[in-house]
């Protein structure tokens, strides 16, 4: 079912040719983006009028409104399984014990007497978070993406889902309950592109965000990228990844669990297996079948999933080598099941997160580690990180010179100006003074 790549004997290459050798998921953001371009132009120039027509295109729901009522949160609360609520509540006090850990403070650098530079950190005034519901409810990703707004500070929040056919054109009633919850009360039964567009543009019901935030499909990624430049996006999300490096230790009943438990997202989700030791990937291999044929989504999501081009075992000389290869991947999720799990965790260097040991597997992270399961897709993690309260703070630097400590500078100023030909930049220091080169 599952594919083998074998690095072992040779060295391995560097760089780009190593992860032109791993396997990832074909996700063409920019073919889509011609697609969602005209959905996008229609929330434009017919606001709420677009969004419920799409709704009925692609939802198959007639909307009479696309705000949620109130009375529909409160609803959802009040009918919420106990043990579901429970477990959200939990969910939610590690998330803000981490998070709120993330707050940063202004700080003052006195660079010289007279002379300082402030950085203060301003949360944005608006954002708009995306919870999916297409294939599964995620009041997880409600979660993840409202604890670090809130925490950050941020004043306004409003949450987009789409509009479900099952619940009379209303999101899914848990994502609803965990909005509840966290005491979101701007609720949109919007999905997919529309969503963002409807907060990149504002609609009559719906005041524009300075930033979308939330995992998604295609669309929604395609939608993310049309709108960069006037809204902040936190990143355009891919299939979902988890990547395992094991050595002989590793029980191959976890790593098989912890494979599947991601490839059941969706048929494009990436399952990885980096090892040294052929008997565990043969072990893994046998196990796979049997939890498999034990659990759901086999034909639709897991099978297909686990026998694409983004899914594989990796064959390594060792786990040195091992250690190259995840680096090189830059997995969203990457778990560590070797004798020194802690020693290699510290020495990764690309993942949107890392898992330690057999007792830290990716489904924990997912719903109540108190991290955050807004993670880079695609390799992004070689140069970007998953949601956090800093994704929703922007950083002003304050300047505050005395006329001495400017005096003092202000030769240097004008020489470095007129080495980069911009003489007025030094006119406007010069202005000030008296001024003449130091010496004449």
């Amino acid at each position: 079912m599952i594919s083998r790549i074998d690095l072992r004997g040779d060295a391995l290459p560097e760089g780009g040719a190593l992860r032109d050798l791993l396997p990832r998921a074909d996700f063409d953001v920019a073919a889509a983006l011609d697609k969602v371009r005209p959905i996008c132009e229609a929330v434009h120039h017919r606001g709420d009028a677009a969004l419920i027509d799409f709704a009925e295109k692609f939802d198959g729901v007639k909307l009479d409104q696309v705000r949620v009522p109130a009375a529909a949160l409160t609803r959802a609360l009040e009918e919420l399984d106990p043990a579901v609520r429970a477990a959200l509540e939990e969910s939610i006090r590690r998330a803000r014990l981490v998070h709120r850990a993330q707050r940063r403070t202004s700080h003052t650098t006195q660079v010289v007497p007279g002379g300082s530079v402030t950085e203060k950190w301003v949360p944005v005034d608006r954002v708009g978070l995306y919870a999916p519901g297409g294939r599964s409810v995620y009041p997880s990703s409600v979660i993840m993406n409202v604890v670090p707004a809130q925490e950050a500070g941020v004043e306004s929040i409003a949450l987009a889902s789409p509009a479900q056919a099952e619940f009379n054109g209303l999101p899914h009633p848990t994502i609803l309950a965990a909005c509840a919850l966290l005491g979101v009360d701007e609720v949109y039964a919007a999905g997919g592109a529309t969503a963002v567009a409807m907060f990149a543009y504002g609609t009559e019901s719906c005041p524009p965000a300075n930033m979308v935030t939330g995992p998604g499909n295609i669309w929604v990624a395609a939608a993310k990228r049309y709108f960069t430049g006037r809204i902040g996006i936190d990143a355009e999300a891919g299939p979902t990844e988890i990547a395992v490096l094991a050595d002989a230790t590793a029980d191959p009943v976890h790593v098989a669990a912890d494979l599947i438990s991601q490839a059941e997202h969706d048929p494009l989700a990436a399952a990885v297996l980096v090892t040294d030791s052929e008997e565990l990937a043969a072990a893994v291999e046998r196990e796979l079948e049997p939890q498999i044929a034990a659990t759901k989504h086999v034909e639709d999501r897991i099978v297909p999933a686990l026998s694409g081009r983004q899914s594989a075992i990796v064959l390594v000389s060792d786990i040195k080598d091992g250690l190259e290869v995840v680096n090189a991947y830059g997995a969203e999720h990457l778990e560590i099941q070797t004798a020194d799990a802690a020693a290699l965790a510290a020495r990764v260097r690309n993942a949107g997160a890392v898992f330690v040991g057999p007792w830290a597997p990716v489904s924990l992270g997912d719903y109540a580690a108190g991290s955050n399961h807004v993670l880079p897709t695609g390799g992004c993690a070689c140069h970007s990180s998953g949601l956090s309260v800093q994704s929703f703070l922007r950083g002003i630097h304050i300047v505050d010179y005395t006329r001495d400590a400017l005096a003092e500078i202000t030769h240097h100023v004008v020489t470095l100006a007129e080495a980069e030909d911009l003489p007025a930049h030094g006119a406007a220091l010069k202005a000030r003074f008296d001024w003449k080169v130091p010496g004449q």
